[in-house]
């Protein structure tokens, strides 16, 4: 009976020890463990989990020296936006969830990289020099039953050495309720290519500014789509259309020549590419006619986004050898015909232009214009499914042609060319 109740009042004393034992071996096994953060990117949202699945019972209460990164810490997950590169020091404070009273310290490194955004130089460009244009230009406004918007961004390569921006765009609302966007990238070479773009995408814009043309058109769109037309008056009324297409793309071609000679440049140095659509919802359907040369896109997303047309021939080329510009006469050719495009939709989700600086970075390659799934992805990342969180919301969209703005200065390594973007919605 001795023996018996000696070893129980020895069980009943262990206990203590023991538990205070295990509590130590937990907190020295925690503060032991090997952490290695994964490295955060200034201004690049940041997010980890720190894993406790092998410390059930440590509890982390703080991270000091966290708050001077910009980053927080809550439910084990370090999150935000690091404001600057450095390497931080910081400290776990944690205690066991038996001894709650004693807080230790578990000491850990995050190092931040520096923003390859702030490496590049943003120098504003000569306000005095000849067919100065601002850095940056955008739009949002009514198209049609749709809406438009439109962000046009410098790229970084010319923000780097204080040049222009070289691409251009404009939207008018037409007569008898006719729209036209028309997007223009003035080729680096070129040495006013500023003022190409600019004059491309204006002169076009006024060239359908007419009720007598778009009314020539609408006639001829009515016979071509009449259930009672013959195929030859379809044919007849299609060709009348292009032609009036041809007459508009000859008459900005015609001004630039024009624009040139009065101010003693040769017409290269106007270089520039234009894309176009004119748009119109008659009562079987949108009517869209397209243009383009140069290797900028025009893309059609049907309603439930199973399908996406491309709507203008791409020159392409490399090293961009295969790109045509407005301004060069061979493309006035017995081909010219295969760059207009007459399309007749019941509805779409968006129609969409865009300058390769988008195109280039998004899309890489010719054959992921028509892949729905290479679309979704842009739409995506537009919708704030990217590494700076920045979104255009098509949704409430007050300040849609400013997001749209910031989303323009999207990263991509290599990609720094100027960026337009227009999307009718």
């Amino acid at each position: 009976m001795m023996g018996k109740f000696f070893r129980k009042s020895t069980d009943e004393s262990r206990p203590k020890t023991m538990e205070q034992a295990v509590i130590f071996k937990e907190k020295e096994e925690f503060k032991d463990a090997h952490w290695v953060l994964k490295n955060a990117s200034a201004k690049q949202f940041y997010e980890f989990s720190l894993d406790m699945d092998d410390f059930p019972n440590i509890e982390i209460r703080n991270i000091s020296g966290l708050e001077e990164t910009g980053l927080v810490f809550e439910n084990n997950t370090i999150s935000g936006t690091p404001v600057t590169n450095n390497m931080y020091h910081l400290d776990v404070q944690f205690y066991h969830i038996h001894d709650q009273k004693h807080i230790e310290t578990k000491k850990i490194q995050l190092f931040v990289n520096a923003d390859p955004k702030d490496l590049w130089k943003n120098i504003p460009s000569d306000t005095n020099a000849a067919f100065y244009k601002s850095e940056e230009d955008s739009f949002k406004g009514s198209f049609s039953d749709k809406k438009i918007v439109v962000a046009s961004k410098r790229g970084r390569s010319h923000a780097h050495e204080g040049k222009f921006r070289e691409d251009d765009f404009t939207v008018y609302n037409l007569p008898e309720d006719w729209n036209i966007v028309s997007v223009s990238d003035g080729a680096g070479s070129a040495a006013v290519a500023r003022e190409g773009s600019r004059l491309a995408t204006a002169t076009i814009g006024q060239f359908f500014n007419s009720q007598e043309i778009v009314r020539g058109i609408e006639n001829n769109i009515n016979q071509m789509y009449a259930s009672d037309s013959s195929d030859v008056e379809r044919s007849d009324a299609e060709q009348n259309i292009k032609n009036i297409l041809s007459e508009s793309v000859l008459h900005v071609h015609q001004t630039l020549e024009q624009t040139a000679s009065e101010n003693a440049l040769s017409v290269s140095d106007l270089h520039a590419t234009l894309i176009f659509t004119l748009l119109k919802k008659f009562s079987f359907g949108y009517v869209i006619l397209s243009f383009g040369v140069g290797d900028c896109p025009i893309n059609l997303i049907n309603p439930d986004f199973s399908e996406v047309k491309l709507l203008n021939q791409m020159d392409v080329g490399e090293f961009g050898g295969g790109t045509r510009f407005i301004t060069m006469k061979e493309i006035f050719n017995d081909t010219m015909a295969s760059r207009f495009r007459i399309t007749c939709v019941k509805d779409f989700s968006y129609l969409v232009l865009m300058t390769d600086g988008i195109y280039d970075p998004k899309f890489i390659t010719e054959n992921k214009l028509e892949d729905t799934e290479s679309w979704k992805t842009l739409f995506e990342d537009l919708a704030g499914n990217n590494d700076d969180r920045t979104k255009a919301d098509f949704i409430n969209d007050e300040k849609i042609d400013e997001e749209l703005l910031i989303w323009c200065d999207f990263w991509s390594r290599g990609n720094h060319d100027d960026r337009t973007l227009a999307i009718i919605y």
